[in-house]
């Protein structure tokens, strides 16, 4: 059943949710580099910034496209609030996500929290 979920939840977030909220000017992206094609890859989601880290919890984990890429990759750049900041994104493994949720925008925590099967945090660093 979990899987029937993710597999809609994908189908709808790819095709109809991300290409929407790409298009707004102040959505928060994730933009890592493909690691097959070597192309950026502009991802929509939500976190907090805290100093010179944004804290994050992706709904599928190690399934996640993006988190495949940081995993090949870990240079990103985030856009916060409609400007672009280079970092290094980290696995966070050991954190719990569900806790670090609670400290995350409410909105979009509520929907990582229902569809995602393999919750996963990320932090990235953010240079200057």
């Amino acid at each position: 059943m979990a899987e029937l979920r993710d597999r809609i939840t994908t189908v709808f977030q790819k095709n109809v949710a991300n290409p929407l909220m790409r298009l707004m000017p102040f959505q928060t992206l994730l933009e890592t580099t493909g690691r097959k094609s070597g192309e950026p890859r502009r991802t929509p989601l939500d976190g907090s910034r805290i100093g010179d880290q944004f804290w994050f919890v992706s709904e599928f984990g190690d399934k996640s496209q993006y988190v495949k890429n940081i995993q090949a990759n870990p240079a990103v750049r985030v856009r916060l609030k409609g400007k672009w900041h280079s970092g290094t994104a980290h696995l966070v493994p050991d954190d719990d996500p569900h806790e670090r949720l609670r400290s995350l925008p409410k909105f979009n925590s509520f929907g990582v929290r229902t569809f995602g099967t393999n919750l996963l945090t990320i932090r990235v660093d953010l240079e200057g």
